[in-house]
């Protein structure tokens, strides 16, 4: 029995990880533009680190997306600053009846996503897995968790396919306040470690970057409840705490961006809370300062190209 197709869109580090562990169940195709990404998964495929050992897994791989034209499912796992031009790629592909969910980090994706494709062909989902990438196709597994998903009628057959794969699933009605529930984590950890350079655990550690770390998640919570979404937990404090001692030893995200000298998430993270703060009249003195400070970091490299 021939496998079933599935089309990632992206290259990095959690692209990287879902292909690998979906590459023996389906036919995997990633899709993108980093050069010597998809060179290095045309030539090795998908090396996956894991509890010290290596798995080296195949896929195909394409920049064009008439290649992969028909496409019935697909992964959007793409940083959100690059949800644009990747949207518009995937539009060029996608079947009239198919469908894309995006497991991305922080707010602004989803609308992208609908005034590209259509909003009956894009699905929201929020994950908590993790992955660091080492290098082109070199992937390590950075923790497990939960991936979470809005009820869709075309979407059964990936949440099948993902569950087949050792992925944790489950549907969620209120999918709104998971993404707002890992928005105060995100904002609470990630660009005060792309500032500060530290591992999550870090920020336990130091009792200033601990204040901040509070603060930033409060603030969070605060827009969340102005903007009529009840968080999936009580205390936003308690919350980014414990995902900080859990994952202790993790870089985060914006701070492997930093390290690479990439652009980061920090406008649909920190930023977006701002502009929905802002809205609602709802001080975030604590997410404005970090904003500005991650972009501010940045913007030496960034106009350098």
């Amino acid at each position: 029995m021939d496998k079933p197709s599935i089309l990632i869109v992206g290259t990095g580090a959690m692209a990287g990880l879902f292909g690998a562990r979906l590459s023996p169940h389906a036919g995997v195709t990633l899709l993108g533009t980093w050069k010597a990404g998809l060179e290095a998964l045309a030539r090795d495929g998908i090396r996956l680190q894991e509890n010290g050992s290596v798995l080296q897994m195949p896929v195909r791989t394409s920049s064009n997306p008439a290649e992969c034209a028909g496409t019935e499912i697909a992964l959007f796992l793409v940083k959100s600053w690059q949800t644009q031009r990747a949207a518009a790629m995937l539009a060029k592909c996608l079947a009239p009846q198919g469908v894309a969910l995006t497991l991305q980090n922080g707010l602004g994706n989803l609308e992208l996503l609908e005034a590209e494709l259509g909003p009956q062909r894009v699905a929201l989902g929020v994950t908590t897995v993790g992955a660091t990438l080492l290098g082109p196709g070199k992937v390590r597994v950075g923790g497990s968790g939960a991936t979470h998903v809005a009820p869709h009628p075309r979407l059964e057959p990936l949440v099948d396919l993902l569950q087949t794969a050792g992925f944790e699933v489950h549907p969620a009605d209120k999918i709104e306040s998971l993404v707002w529930g890992k928005l105060v984590v995100n904002c609470g950890i990630n660009a005060l470690t792309a500032l500060l350079e530290v591992p999550n655990g870090e920020l336990l550690a130091r009792p200033g970057a601990r204040a901040i770390m509070q603060k930033a998640a409060e603030e969070t919570a605060r827009v969340a409840e102005g903007n009529g979404v009840k968080l999936p937990y009580p205390d936003p404090v308690e919350q980014v705490e414990g995902v900080a001692r859990r994952t202790a030893s993790n870089s985060s995200s914006m701070l492997q961006d930093i390290r690479r000298g990439a652009p980061t998430e920090v406008d649909a993270i920190n930023g977006a809370v701002v502009q929905v703060a802002d809205r609602l009249g709802v001080p975030v003195p604590v997410n404005r300062t970090l904003w500005n400070l991650v972009r501010a970091k940045v913007q030496p490299w960034l106009e350098a190209g």
